[in-house]
């Protein structure tokens, strides 16, 4: 989900893991659904600057708290 809103917003990895202070590698992990290592605030300042839905967001919570 977050790499499809990635590409929808037109930022690259690397762009995007600026953004949000963090190396390209830990995005890439975290897209492909590594969050063993993410942080709270790093995926909530994905949700933000993705401006991700609200519901995407809820299914997302619901699918990683599994």
């Amino acid at each position: 989900m977050l790499k499809e809103y990635r590409i929808k917003n037109g930022y690259t990895l690397e762009e995007l893991a600026e953004l949000c202070d963090i190396s390209w590698r830990n995005l890439f992990r975290i897209e492909n659904g590594n969050y063993r290592y993410a942080k709270f605030e790093t995926i909530a300042k994905l949700f933000i600057i993705l401006k991700i839905p609200d519901n995407e967001i809820i299914k997302f919570i619901k699918d990683t708290s599994k």
